[in-house]
């Protein structure tokens, strides 16, 4: 079992995907996102398998993203932020988002 500490732990943040690329590299359908956090954080990368999304409804999209995880090389690409979703029942993942007006950067609690 987790404890509050461990929550704590973990730094959750507001961003908006700024880039989309696919890509064929990886195993599994994905996209290359790159998202902005603000000036306090900067825009980061990730790997995300959200293919049901398409790329026009993702760019400008507000996620939120566990920034403080290591770096995870996946095939030639680094991802540097674990973007959330919640796994769908017919496949594929909804991407959580805050409430239109979170500034970037702000820290989920």
């Amino acid at each position: 079992m987790a404890t509050y500490d461990d929550f704590q732990k973990l730094d959750i943040r507001v961003g908006k995907v700024i880039a989309i690329d696919d890509f064929p590299e990886a195993r599994k359908p994905a996209y290359k996102l790159k998202i902005d956090f603000g000036p306090e954080i900067g825009a980061k990368h990730s790997s995300v398998q959200i293919t049901n999304y398409k790329k026009e409804e993702l760019l400008g999209r507000q996620v939120i993203c566990v920034v403080n995880f290591p770096i995870k090389q996946i095939g030639p690409f680094f991802s540097e932020v674990l973007t959330l979703g919640a796994e769908r029942e017919n496949g594929g993942y909804e991407l959580l988002r805050p409430d239109p007006d979170a500034k970037l950067g702000s820290r989920i609690y």
